[in-house]
């Protein structure tokens, strides 16, 4: 009976639930029921199944849009999904610096070249466009036409490539009479109070010096040298040595083309710039001048009337200590006294004159990198801080955000007003340079642990910083910074010295390559750190000192361990 009973409720309620489904609403609703079920499963199979991009003719079909849109779509897509299949941020992290390796090692010269359209990767804030960073170079260091300077303004990198409308006709003028003045060589960073006086006006005039309106004039006369190449000669050496070649031009009014450059004679190396300055930098000369001095090489009577010299026709003393320049004036009288050795300022030393010289002699000569060097700096960076640039470019937005913007075409702004920027290091960042070896025959040599003793009081005074750039030639020195946990170092990694060595056998140890490419690395890190440690007494680190109080850095001091041999 009982079950009878439950048996007439089914039935009861089946049949009232079939009317019910009779009517109009419960047709709405299951519909509405079996739709949200498809959309679900719909969602589920994107979320969860591998990503396969539409085909060209299925969105035909669909009414899809045109190609280039859905090769944005799959773009995105696919990166994200790259992104959201990793465990942790970790996984994140080496994804992303694994991608920026690979277009790097490459040998991809642009941050958004050709190799980023099979996925879209974010741009790389520390690595640097080398290739659009040459042409910038290059217009900045060519004479705009019937004017006595390129298209130098206050207006920095693209911008003074904004295009202008008529209405505009009072800031083209003024525009122009900044540029017929060119007070602003773009290469000077900082106020003139952050550089060695008078910087902005001798790299002015030594660019007009060095680039005659006229290479042909028989009035122009040339200094042609090639680098010194004797044993034992470092880099430091040899820049020091081409810069009383530069002073001697200036005071004898020749132009001074440099020749052969024996540390640039290897195959990375290509073309017309091999064994030439230009592999690293761009030339300090102009193409036309350069090939006016080697034809008058040529030239019996004009190397016999002096329209042509060589570097054989000076002594080393008027090279290497000759007379500095004296058309500013002595503008060495009055440099602040920025630096400190055993505790006092340096306010007044007997070869004042040399530093401020040397100073603006090797800013000019390495006014701009050529794109070689670009691309050892962007792998230096990688290498030493790719993976923290990583991790910042990861936690700054939401991935699909941030990569729905890099597939956008780049805005005014960035294009113009942010093309100045330069690539990201960390910062605060202390630069340190420790020479030790075979220049204890030259100087005074310490220890590590008195650097650090410096770096300990600038960091006394900055207890943020916590980031150095470790360059040295010895391994122990790399061993003894492991120790130093409370710092991070930063360093190339190469082959080093372990025990004494001299230097000329070390650099060959390493190759031509290697032992010219890393400390052109080292020396140019130094200059764009926030600080710098070193020891006056080294060429090397007097050069560095030079490169920084011609490049805004004058008031963020240096801190020497001895002093030069010559003060």
């Amino acid at each position: 009976m009982e079950g009878l009973n439950q048996k007439s409720l089914e039935r009861v309620v089946s049949q009232r639930a079939f009317a019910l489904s009779s009517s109009f609403p419960c047709q709405i609703c299951v519909m509405g029921f079996l739709c949200g079920v498809c959309l679900t499963s719909l969602f589920l199979s994107f979320s969860f199944s591998p990503f396969s991009p539409p085909t060209m003719a299925a969105a035909a079909n669909n009414g899809g849009g045109d190609s280039k849109s859905i090769l944005k779509e799959r773009e995105r897509m696919m990166y994200t999904e790259r992104i959201n299949l990793t465990g942790n941020n970790d996984d994140k992290v080496s994804l992303l610096y694994d991608a920026w390796s690979d277009l790097l090692f490459n040998k991809s010269s642009t941050k958004n070249g050709a190799q980023f359209s099979s996925i879209n990767v974010p741009n790389a804030p520390h690595l640097e466009n080398c290739k659009s960073s040459v042409e910038i170079s290059q217009r900045l260091d060519t004479r705009i036409f019937n004017r006595s300077f390129p298209p130098w303004t206050i207006w920095k990198g693209n911008l003074d490539e904004l295009p202008l409308s008529e209405n505009d006709e009072q800031l083209q003028y003024y525009r122009d009479q900044i540029i017929s003045q060119g007070a602003y060589p773009p290469w000077i960073t900082g106020s003139d109070e952050e550089n060695y006086p008078l910087t902005r006006k001798v790299q002015r005039d030594l660019w007009l010096h060095q680039h005659p309106t006229n290479c042909s004039d028989p009035s122009v006369k040339f200094l042609l040298a090639d680098w010194e190449r004797l044993p034992g000669f470092g880099i430091g050496a040899q820049i020091a040595g081409m810069c009383g070649l530069l002073a001697i031009a200036i005071n004898e009014k020749r132009v001074l083309v440099s020749g052969y450059f024996n540390r640039a004679d290897h195959d990375a190396c290509k073309g017309s710039s091999r064994a030439s300055w230009s592999c690293y930098f761009i030339p300090e000369t102009s193409g036309e001048c350069r090939g006016r001095a080697l034809e008058l090489m040529q030239d019996n009577v004009a190397r016999e009337n002096g329209i042509i010299t060589v570097k054989d026709n000076y002594t080393s003393r008027s090279i290497w200590t000759g007379r500095v320049p004296r058309r500013w004036g002595s503008p060495w009288s009055i440099m602040q006294p920025t630096t400190e050795i055993n505790g006092s300022l340096i306010s007044r030393h007997r070869k004042m004159d040399r530093r401020w010289w040397r100073a603006q002699a090797v800013r000019y000569l390495m006014r701009y990198q050529s794109e070689y060097t670009c691309n050892l700096m962007n792998i230096a960076r990688h290498t030493s801080f790719g993976l923290e640039a990583a991790k910042i470019v990861l936690t700054s937005s939401s991935s699909e955000h941030r990569i729905a913007q890099e597939l956008d075409e780049k805005s005014m702004i960035e294009r113009y007003v942010w093309s100045n920027e330069k690539a990201w290091i960390p910062r605060p960042l202390l630069s340190m340079h420790i020479r030790m070896g075979d220049k204890a025959c030259e100087m005074k040599v310490v220890g590590f642990e008195e650097y650090m003793h410096l770096a300990e009081k600038v960091r006394s005074r900055f207890p943020h910083m916590n980031t150095v750039w470790l360059s040295t030639e010895m391994q122990d020195v790399i061993d003894r910074s492991k120790s130093h946990k409370h710092w991070k170092f930063y360093y190339t990694n190469v082959t080093r010295q372990r025990g004494n060595m001299t230097m000329a056998n070390y650099e060959s140890s390493l190759g031509r390559e290697t032992s010219t490419n890393y400390p052109i690395v080292n020396f140019l890190m130094a200059a764009e750190a926030d600080f710098f440690i070193g020891a006056l007494g080294s060429t090397w680190c007097f050069l560095i000192d030079g490169m920084r109080n011609t490049g805004g850095k004058v008031m963020s001091g240096y801190l020497s361990v001895n002093k030069d041999r010559f003060w």
